[in-house]
């Protein structure tokens, strides 16, 4: 795998707590068979949403709820 560097990923996102729950909710979809969004000769699903996120084609949003 190209490991892209940290600093690169934090870019995309606002906190590194958000890229972790984000790569593992889209590591969780494509265990379950969904469609990659790149191409990609790895089979690994870890693998494949870091280079989604690094592509832009998954925007980590995270919402902030219940917080009193």
């Amino acid at each position: 795998m190209n490991h892209p560097p940290l600093n690169e990923l934090l870019s995309k996102v606002d906190c590194r707590y958000t890229l972790v729950i984000e790569v593992a909710r889209r590591a969780r979809q494509l265990v379950d068979h969904a469609r990659p969004l790149v191409e990609t000769a790895s089979n690994k699903p870890v693998t494949i949403a870091v280079q989604e996120i690094m592509e832009g084609k998954i925007s980590c949003d995270r919402s902030v709820e219940g917080a009193k």
